[in-house]
């Protein structure tokens, strides 16, 4: 961030069943503006948030008027390479002593984009049994998922990030069902539903944890990344079908590719970090692997059946 390398690099490319998926070394400025206009279905990312997060290729401390202008110059070649009917899922969090940097993040971007939905990504929650209803069936309070613990009289635990979603003009459809949830009460079913096989829309708060992991240098080498599931569940609320390539101009560990491989998705990701795109290559290779382990497994599934 702040430090322009021209031409980003190619750095991997990883063949899928979507389309290809690419990796470049390089920024992400660079790498928006040799995109044609129009032609990208989806971004889902998450930048910098110039929080003092401890990169290993960039530094995290600018100051708050330098990064809102390299914000709305990276967000504005975004807009430029967005299909007319295209998403923008912007992952942005905050820290208790700088709650306004998610907020001023979505303000710039509101000079190019609109924001047709703001989506809570809850990273932990508790849940009160009484709260809950004899239904839930708990026999104790539950508190799930990892965060931060915050050791402070005035600051609650951060236990949430933003996911903006942003649009050329708020009037992109959505396949809501698509990550949708079971109506509790099956007479509901018939009260609200139109078609969707028992499902309504999941609402605008999204229980994501992250996976459990035992070292964070090993398993999660990166200050800040979100799970695989985000950026899927982003791709399919947009719909599969009107999804043809995916971008990440800011790709670290590759979550995104990652979800985009076990989609069958073509995607496009760059970082300047040779060290975080190594490990993007490495997970997406993984989980294309896992992908065609599936479909063979499905496959011979299938023809015993048919035995």
């Amino acid at each position: 961030m702040g430090g322009r390398r021209g031409v980003p690099k190619p750095y991997a490319s990883l063949r899928s069943t979507g389309g290809a998926l690419r990796f470049h070394y390089g920024d992400a400025l660079d790498l928006l503006a040799r995109l044609p206009a129009g032609s990208i279905d989806v971004i889902v990312t998450s930048p910098p948030y110039n929080l003092g997060v401890r990169y290993r290729s960039y530094r995290d401390t600018l100051p708050q008027a330098r990064y809102l202008d390299w914000t709305d110059e990276w967000i504005a070649a975004a807009a430029r390479v967005l299909a007319p009917q295209g998403s923008l899922f912007l992952n942005v969090g905050a820290t208790p002593k700088r709650p306004w940097t998610a907020l001023d993040v979505a303000q710039t971007a509101r000079r190019h984009l609109e924001l047709q939905n703001v989506i809570h990504w809850v990273k932990s929650i508790a849940i009160d049994r009484e709260a809950a209803g004899a239904r839930a069936g708990l026999a104790r309070d539950l508190a799930v998922g990892h965060y931060k613990p915050i050791n402070s009289e005035r600051f609650l635990n951060d236990c949430q990030e933003f996911i903006f979603h942003f649009t050329p003009e708020a009037r992109t459809p959505l396949d809501r069902r698509a990550i949708g949830v079971p109506y509790q009460d099956p007479s509901n079913i018939a009260r609200w539903q139109a078609g969707g096989g028992g499902l309504r829309c999941r609402g605008n708060t999204w229980f994501i944890p992250y996976q459990t992991i035992q070292s964070r240098d090993r398993e999660r080498p990166h200050p800040a990344t979100f799970p695989p599931k985000l950026p899927e569940w982003c791709i399919r609320l947009h719909g599969l079908d009107r999804v043809r390539h995916v971008v990440d101009p800011f790709v670290g560990l590759g979550s995104t590719p990652v979800a985009c491989a076990q989609l069958g998705i073509g995607c496009t990701g760059v970082d300047l970090d040779r060290n975080y795109l190594d490990e993007a290559v490495a997970r997406t290779r993984e989980a294309l692997r896992e992908r065609r382990r599936a479909a063979r497994s499905a496959a011979s599934r299938g023809g015993r059946g048919e035995g």
